[in-house]
């Protein structure tokens, strides 16, 4: 049964990790991070982005594949089904759809806007035993044609949000979506611990996991983060071992090339680095 994001990420804060989010693209992304998350015995959180609900044909299809696996994959870890960097419209149609936990990304909006927006989704989520995310200051890099430029958040600005009742905040500290540049300052961790000081217990989530780090991902996490999302690492591994295998010519073997046997060496790459990023974040047996 998919749960709310909320208590497993309370657990994450006092406990010192992270919960990963990894985000699903269609089937194979989706059954290799269940199989992992129990094998590991870690919580996990499915991040689905606009663009990648639109791509498996709607959010409602996308709650009842996932739904379908927990019952058919005998997963009992704790699974959020979360919207990422969602549009105010978007939040309500996934509220609707049966998802466990929402982001409204409202960083582009001025401040005033922002709040009132995210108000209103507060007691929407709530009502429905949703978690709710929201954002301050926006992620660098692009995800699904949302773009922003790599900000660091105003810790008064992050106070101002926290405060509305949202779940978990997620505040720009030099990170981005993507593969970093090589000329990529890095973590402000300075911005991180005044927001830290300004939101108290409030978990706090890192955008573009891929390519940050371990030892900024452990001080970020000592500084209050507590859920980490992860996407375009699980892309490239993906993409790799799928041209490795077709590369090798094993497509023209047998009947190499049934897309089951096509897909496999993909969602096992995506298994090897979800379950090392479950390792780093030390989620493994916080289950």
């Amino acid at each position: 049964m998919l749960v709310s994001a909320t208590e497993m990420l309370q657990k994450a804060k006092a406990g010192h990790y992270a919960v990963g989010q990894f985000n699903i693209n269609n089937l194979e992304w989706t059954k290799a991070i269940l199989l992992t998350a129990q094998e590991c015995n870690s919580p996990v959180i499915l991040g689905v982005s606009e663009g990648a609900g639109k791509y498996m044909a709607g959010y409602k299809t996308v709650v009842g594949m996932v739904n379908g696996m927990l019952e058919e994959l005998n997963i009992t870890v704790p699974v959020a089904l979360h919207l990422d960097h969602g549009s105010y419209d978007g939040c309500l149609k996934c509220v609707e759809a049966g998802f466990s936990s929402i982001m409204f990304d409202g960083s582009h909006y001025p401040i005033e806007e922002n709040v009132a927006k995210t108000t209103e989704l507060v007691k929407i989520a709530h009502d429905h035993g949703m978690s709710l995310e929201a954002e301050v200051g926006a992620i660098g890099g692009e995800e699904d044609g949302v773009i922003g430029k790599g900000e660091c958040a105003d810790p008064e600005e992050c106070k101002k949000i926290a405060d509305l009742g949202i779940d978990f905040l997620a505040a720009g500290i030099g990170n981005i979506h993507g593969v970093y540049p090589d000329n990529w300052e890095g973590l402000s961790f300075e911005t991180l611990d005044a927001i830290q000081q300004k939101t108290g217990d409030m978990p706090l989530v890192l955008h573009g996991g891929t390519g940050i780090p371990d030892d900024m991902i452990k001080k970020a996490i000592d500084l209050g983060v507590a859920k980490i999302n992860v996407n375009t690492e699980c892309q490239i591994v993906f993409a790799e071992a799928t041209r490795e295998y077709i590369e090798a010519g094993k497509d023209k073997q047998g009947k190499g090339f049934d897309p089951r046997k096509l897909l496999k060496p993909g969602a096992e790459a995506i298994m090897a680095k979800v379950k090392e990023k479950m390792e780093l974040f030390g989620s493994v047996g916080q289950a």
